[in-house]
């Protein structure tokens, strides 16, 4: 983690709509856009955000999905790679409710607590990708690139409601550090290629 602890850049939302996926059409709240100012964080995560499949997605243990900005410039890169537009990602691109800066998967644990000026997250897992990152993303190889990599994100419970605002920064409790996001991927990504 950086010297100043991590920092909230964007706070995004979104709401179900139709996302392609080869030739059919599923919903999905993947596409989520930056919303300005203070927004209302409840149990179950940004007030106005929505999930289309709360098997996967959402829920008092993914609540909130935050995603590292560091690896914006890897997946323009693969993009470009598959022939893709080259413009930078905008926020919520990965489908996250949080775009944070200074805290990686390897330096974040299962258990450790995210204090805000109004309100905690605690660390509850990985990102696991899925057919709709790969239909967003426009390869199909995208979700074995996240995981592969480990720049997958990680999923937040939200143990003291109250709001989140960009700019705003955090300070790092740590757990008990037993098992690092980036271990708790390639953990189940070894027991998903079996």
């Amino acid at each position: 983690m950086s010297a100043h602890g991590l920092t909230l850049l964007h706070v995004s939302r979104g709401i179900c709509r139709p996302l392609r996926v080869g030739e059919r059409s599923v919903l999905s709240a993947i596409a989520k856009a930056p919303v300005p100012g203070q927004v209302p964080v409840g149990r179950m995560g940004l007030d106005g955000d929505e999930q289309a499949d709360p098997s996967v997605h959402g829920g008092l243990d993914k609540a909130l999905y935050a995603y590292p900005v560091e690896h914006l410039a890897f997946w323009q890169a693969q993009r470009q790679q598959h022939g893709l537009a080259s413009a930078a990602l905008p926020p919520g691109f990965m489908g996250e409710n949080l775009t944070v800066q200074g805290l990686l998967e390897h330096e974040v644990y299962v258990g450790d607590r995210l204090h805000f000026p109004e309100c905690t997250l605690r660390v509850t897992a990985p990102r696991e990708p899925c057919y709709k990152f790969n239909a967003v993303m426009g390869f199909v190889q995208a979700g074995r690139a996240m995981a592969q990599t480990g720049r997958c994100g990680f999923y937040l419970a939200v143990e003291r409601p109250g709001s989140l605002e960009a700019g705003q920064h955090a300070r790092l409790e740590p757990g008990q550090r037993a098992l690092s996001i980036a271990k708790a991927l390639a953990g189940k990504w070894a027991k998903h290629k079996r």
